[in-house]
């Protein structure tokens, strides 16, 4: 009950659209995923695996959030919408952790044993991110929108973009979890294209000079 009554107060936090904490409890499908969870993984780390997977396909069917019993799951995760997440067998995730819809925590198909991420203390996934391998994702780091983490991400960090690269927040840290931003990150890859960019219109121009000074 005291861990319910966590998970309940960081949901009030962080939605803004959530009116009391029995709404929260009754209505939300991230509270009843992580409940059946609990269950799942209680039954799976006995061996009783079958009723596991029963109880864990039952949470999916209602839910729309697949959570594999042997997953690890940490204190008040806040898991908003949650449509289409998918969480492997050997993923973890820390404490204080907020998670988006369609949100993937996989594997690659190519390892053994630990095959899927393991996401520190409060981490925020953004909408359609996929985090896939046998990595870490650093603590009070954020992985925005859509991006696709193949490697593993230091704390205090911000990934984006396919395949996501490293933004470091250097000497700050930020509850990202709490300060939920998934638009207003930097994108190294864009902030690339628009140096090139000045750089071609730079010498476009200094060309169209010597143009003109030859034809006088």
């Amino acid at each position: 009950m005291t861990r319910l009554g966590e998970t309940l107060r960081a949901y009030q936090a962080r939605d803004p659209a959530a009116r009391s904490r029995l709404e929260i409890f009754l209505l939300y499908p991230g509270v009843h995923a992580v409940l059946y969870h609990r269950i799942a993984h209680f039954l799976y780390c006995r061996r009783l695996k079958f009723l596991a997977r029963v109880v864990s396909q039952w949470s999916r069917c209602w839910t729309g959030i697949e959570i594999h019993p042997g997953a690890k799951i940490g204190r008040r995760l806040v898991i908003d919408h949650g449509m289409g997440i998918v969480i492997g067998e050997t993923a973890e995730v820390g404490d204080d952790c907020l998670i988006y819809h369609g949100v993937t925590l996989g594997g690659t198909g190519k390892d053994q044993g630990k095959r899927h991420p393991t996401l520190g203390n409060n981490v925020l996934v953004s909408t359609g991110a996929k985090v896939l391998g046998p990595f870490k994702v650093g603590d009070n780091s954020r992985i925005a929108a859509n991006a696709v983490v193949l490697s593993e991400i230091p704390p205090d960090s911000t990934a984006v973009g396919v395949p996501a690269r490293v933004v470091r927040i250097a000497g700050e840290k930020v509850d990202y979890a709490g300060q939920v931003d998934q638009i207003h990150v930097t994108d190294p890859v864009q902030k690339e294209l628009q140096a090139l960019s000045s750089r071609l219109e730079w010498l476009e121009q200094l060309l169209d000079e010597q143009a003109r000074s030859k034809n006088v």
